[in-house]
């Protein structure tokens, strides 16, 4: 398998897709593709990117393309047997492919205000009313999960899964923006960070040398 991917820095749908490729267990190549750059426009015309209009993450394994986040979470999970991403009690699946659905389709002011920039981490700014009512309702959907179903691990429903595949990049968001998060959820955000998948991410970001400006926010005194 080969799963083309943004830059590690800023491509929080890269970080998905690339999480669950490393929770199924199978080999996979990873590329690294730099968004906006001056070659950005025509390499997402080439043939490997054509089935997503150009967009980061798609995995191709051999003639089969699958492209979208949650949909390479669900081929790989067929894939590496089933039992690697979702809760095996029906509820609690239940509960976690919910959670991961919400996640792909809500939030979109945390997304547009708060970009993922794993590199920085800036000092507490007033948020707007929209993000924080976004911040609200992943504080409900966190504490929902874990007085359920979490107990019996660090993660939403204890083992590291697919609902927490999806909400790593808003724990990095969280971490960067210095949002402030209810109590219980900061031992779930270092469990997050401190995932071996995360920490190989993280140093893959930190020796990136690319730079977007639009995704960083201008230094302050």
């Amino acid at each position: 398998m080969k799963l083309f991917i943004g830059n590690k820095t800023y491509s929080s749908w890269s970080l998905r897709g690339w999480l669950a490729a490393k929770q199924s267990g199978l080999p996979f190549e990873e590329a690294v593709v730099p968004l906006y750059d001056e070659e950005w426009d025509r390499r997402r015309e080439g043939d490997e990117f054509a089935p997503s209009s150009g967009k980061v993450p798609i995995l191709w394994d051999d003639e089969t393309v699958v492209w979208d986040s949650l949909a390479i979470v669900e081929y790989l999970n067929e894939k590496s047997g089933g039992d690697k991403f979702w809760p095996q009690d029906s509820a609690a699946r239940a509960m976690a492919r919910s959670m991961a659905a919400e996640m792909h389709s809500s939030f979109a002011a945390l997304r547009r205000e708060c970009g993922m920039n794993i590199r920085a981490i800036y000092p507490p700014s007033p948020k707007s009313d929209a993000v924080m009512a976004d911040v609200a309702r992943i504080m409900e959907l966190w504490a929902q999960a874990r007085a359920r179903y979490g107990r019996a691990g660090e993660f939403l429903f204890g083992e590291f899964g697919a609902a927490d595949i999806m909400y790593a990049p808003v724990v990095t968001r969280f971490v960067t923006y210095s949002i402030p998060v209810a109590r219980f959820a900061v031992p779930y955000m270092q469990a997050v960070i401190s995932h071996p998948f995360m920490q190989d991410w993280i140093g893959s970001a930190q020796a990136e040398d690319w730079v977007i400006e639009k995704f960083e926010l201008p230094a302050t005194a």
